[in-house]
């Protein structure tokens, strides 16, 4: 896998930044991590906003069609527009289209899930899935966000990024232990992301939520840096120790056939394999 030591710097907040414009892009975001919709009240507690900057934000929001209000039931959800700005993201990449065949190929080899996510504010968002079809299986939907330390794709990411990012990472979102496995010392979280690059994947044993495990791989750019990463998740009973390495390998070769498909540059002994 090829990776550079630096990656871009972010925009950080100052003197341009708008507070109400923050506010009605969190009201969205929770609207979107919500499985069904959602009262005003539920909303705005869920935002931390009070009732009447909730109200003002909302009813400008529905007139750009980014929220839609059901008058009958009050409920809020997503509007339209919010998923037309928010595809406007995928022809920009092609990552998607470009990993669904893989991810696919790689569910029918392994017969476990695969998940494609992309770094996001600190956080692993899900783009994609592949589910396998044994009834007792592992996924994220679409749009959903996890940890990036305690999850496979999360340390995934973590594990191509720069000394400088994982750093900030760490310090801005905490090591918070989710289950007994999760790893919250910073010095054991880099020896596991060091332990990750030299083997070409990254491996969850029930980090983030108990009976999964994950395995996952970063995809990389036509600049070296990472652009996403692709996963293999199941239930402990199938995911066993002596399947790890199998499935690991497996992972490592589709990240590095996406990587190329992506115009990136990738160990050829990897494809070769494929």
């Amino acid at each position: 896998m090829r990776r550079k030591s630096k990656s871009p710097k972010r925009p950080h907040a100052g003197t341009g930044f708008v507070k109400s414009l923050d506010k009605a892009m969190t009201l969205l975001e929770r609207l979107g991590e919500a499985d069904s919709a959602l009262t005003m009240s539920d909303l705005a507690q869920r935002a931390g906003l009070p009732l009447p900057t909730a109200h003002r934000l909302l009813t400008t929001l529905e007139r750009r069609r980014f929220v839609q209000f059901d008058n009958e039931q009050g409920l809020w959800s997503i509007g339209v527009q919010a998923f037309v700005v928010g595809n406007a993201f995928l022809p920009r990449r092609n990552l998607i289209r470009q990993a669904l065949t893989i991810m696919r190929d790689l569910m029918e080899q392994s017969g476990e899930t695969t998940n494609l996510a992309v770094e996001s504010d600190g956080e692993a968002v899900f783009l994609a899935h592949v589910e396998c079809h044994d009834m007792m299986r592992a996924s994220s939907r679409p749009g959903a966000r996890v940890a990036l330390y305690c999850s496979g794709v999360g340390k995934a990411l973590l594990s191509a990024m720069s000394e400088d990012d994982i750093t900030r990472i760490l310090h801005e979102r905490g090591l918070q232990r989710i289950t007994p496995n999760t790893i919250v010392s910073p010095e054991k979280m880099r020896a596991d992301l060091a332990e990750s690059r030299l083997r070409g994947y990254a491996f969850d044993n029930e980090e983030h939520a108990p009976g999964v495990r994950c395995v996952a791989s970063p995809i990389f750019d036509e600049s070296g840096h990472v652009l996403a990463a692709i996963s293999l998740s199941g239930p402990t009973a199938r995911i066993t120790d002596d399947r790890i390495p199998v499935l690991g390998a497996s992972v490592a070769r589709a990240a590095s056939r996406i990587t190329a498909d992506l115009g990136g540059e990738v160990d050829e002994r990897l494809l070769a394999e494929t």
